[in-house]
């Protein structure tokens, strides 16, 4: 069992989800690119924040999921 990408995008889409996730009660995990690649000294570009949940929460997860994709 591993981290799964759920969404990737800009920042403040990531937070809005991310939010949404764990008042369902699923622990997240964001990775945000261009904090990264500021601190590295180089830019990012694409998709920059990515949030993660653990595979065996997806069931409980995926109704947040597309309800917010269908919201965007």
């Amino acid at each position: 069992m591993g981290l799964m990408k759920v969404f990737s995008g800009s920042e403040i889409l990531a937070l809005a989800l991310k939010e949404k996730i764990e008042a369902a009660g699923v622990d997240t995990v964001m990775k945000d690119n261009i904090q990264s690649a500021r601190l590295a000294g180089f830019g990012s570009s694409g998709s920059a924040v990515e949030v993660f949940i653990q595979e065996t929460d997806f069931a409980k997860a995926n109704p947040v999921i597309e309800e917010f994709r269908l919201s965007i």
